[in-house]
């Protein structure tokens, strides 16, 4: 893979070109706060490009046309490419987003798992005889692709997220025009040179790059925009949901989160330890499925918060390109200032900061957008702190009495994305997972995904599943076919 030469392009058609605006915009590096390269600033024309492309591609035969078992060979092979080249795309990743190396080098070595997974799934997408009650009529379903697919994505996971999302649509038939967020381009860039490298035709997958403000609602208004599969917080869900509701347009949305992490007394507490720790302050607490909110049984509650205290303060801020790092910068400096307003809205509550609460001052930091883990106590689930998600490495200590206090605690907020247990009660792990709100459950274990695991939330956390097969079907319209046999015609004026 050769990286674009910068300034990064558009690719639309099959080819890489200009933006219509003629301008671009600096894409900076989180741990310097420096500009490492600029991007194309997209308008209206060139989504409608964009789209008009995707539409074209859909309807050619050189990709409506070929097998299904074709189409999955191509998402086979952009899976094998993405392997060869998951070194550079992770450090691409990482200098644009300032998360860990290690992570998005996991991340970057898994996401080949979706295109393989899907590129399997592609052939065996099947429709269904029905056993039909008229007499002398045949009749089947077949399901179709819905069409071009407009793909807007975060910036703390981009290519994870892109994959969620393009793998299974891709592998349904459709085509893409996909907006990675103006933060986080420069991967998606990059990425797209691999779907020609693999073999897909033009215009099958194409990407625009620039601001949400400017070209989103138009990429999600189009007409020829079958649907929209978005990833980012609740209130720009909400927009989208609105605006696509406006020509009874499907949606997929994974939104935001104020996840739970429950500690019971009984589980094994070094684990949960770790598990709680790897829940918020694991990429800076960028995650949608971050666990905010740990919830500690009473009678082991100010030992656990002791021992919670004593590791996250050791935790190694720094250049996320050293694979030593730990906790690496906050992406965007609005998102820094975010963070750090939300901790004073804590104190100002009236809970008590134990760790952090500042940006740090150290070498190993530079100038870089970083914000020191932070523990909050003495929080009211009422909080601010405890109801809003905050998308950083500031954690909220809750105490509970028993079950029905965690679960009452746990599902009190207008999110239901994900959340964790931590118990060694086999009943408790089997009954538990029912009664939570939240749309994946964790039990011992935290920050677990795979391609066959559908993902997705409850309540404002989103509509619609990703991974696993239940995500093919998002991207999927069944259409009912009916054929009479006999050799008479009924009764024109009654049903039949």
């Amino acid at each position: 893979m050769k990286v674009i030469d910068r300034p990064g392009q558009l690719l639309i058609g099959g080819r890489w070109i200009d933006p219509t605006t003629g301008t671009w915009f600096d894409t900076i590096n989180p741990f310097t706060g420096k500009a490492w390269g600029t991007v194309a600033r997209a308008g209206i024309a060139d989504v409608e490009r964009a789209v008009s492309a995707a539409h074209e591609a859909f309807h050619a035969a050189k990709w409506r046309g070929i097998t299904a078992s074709a189409r999955g060979a191509l998402l086979v092979r952009l899976g094998e490419l993405i392997a060869a080249n998951a070194v550079e795309l992770a450090r691409i990743e990482s200098q644009d987003n300032g998360k860990l190396i290690a992570e998005m080098s996991a991340q970057l070595g898994y996401i080949p798992e979706w295109f393989r997974y899907f590129g399997g799934l592609a052939d065996k997408i099947e429709g269904r005889v029905l056993p039909i009650d008229k007499p002398s009529t045949f009749a089947y379903t077949r399901e179709e692709p819905l069409g071009v697919i407009g793909v807007i994505t975060p910036w703390n996971s981009p290519l994870l997220l892109a994959a969620w999302k393009l793998a299974p649509a891709l592998a349904a038939g459709n085509t893409i025009v996909w907006k990675p967020s103006e933060f986080s381009s420069a991967s998606a860039l990059a990425f797209g040179q691999l779907f020609e490298e693999a073999g897909f035709p033009p215009g099958v997958v194409n990407i625009v790059t620039g601001f949400g403000n400017e070209i989103g609602d138009a990429l999600v208004d189009h007409r020829q925009i079958s649907k929209v599969a978005f990833t980012g917080g609740d209130a720009t869900g909400q927009r989208i949901y609105q605006r696509a509701a406006e020509q009874i347009k499907p949606v997929t949305l994974e939104l935001g989160g104020k996840s739970a992490n429950i500690v019971f007394s009984d589980s094994n507490l070094d684990h949960a330890l770790n598990g709680v720790i790897s829940g918020i302050f694991a990429a800076t607490g960028q995650t949608c499925i971050a666990g905010s909110r740990a919830l500690v049984q009473r009678d082991v509650y100010e030992g656990f918060v002791t021992r919670l205290v004593d590791f996250a303060r050791q935790a190694r801020l720094g250049d996320p390109l050293d694979p030593q790092t730990q906790v690496g910068p906050v992406t965007t400096e609005q998102q820094l200032r975010k963070i750090l307003d939300y901790i004073d809205i804590g104190r100002a509550e009236g809970a008590r900061c134990v760790l952090g609460g500042a940006r740090p001052v150290r070498p190993e930091c530079g100038d870089g957008w970083f914000v020191e883990p932070t523990i909050f106590t003495d929080v009211a689930p009422s909080m601010r702190i405890a109801q809003e998600e905050i998308f950083g490495p500031v954690l909220s200590v809750i105490p509970f009495e028993d079950e029905e206090d965690a679960v009452r605690i746990a599902n009190g907020t207008m999110f239901g994305l994900a959340a964790g247990i931590w118990t060694s009660n086999i009943r408790r792990a089997l009954t538990l997972p029912t009664r939570l709100e939240a749309g994946t459950v964790w039990v011992n274990t935290y920050r677990a995904v795979s391609y066959l695991a559908p993902f997705g939330g409850y309540k404002r956390s989103g509509l619609g599943r990703e991974s696993g097969q239940a995500a093919i079907h998002e991207y999927l319209q069944t259409k009912t076919v009916w054929i009479d046999t006999s050799e008479t015609f009924g009764n024109p004026f009654i049903i039949r």
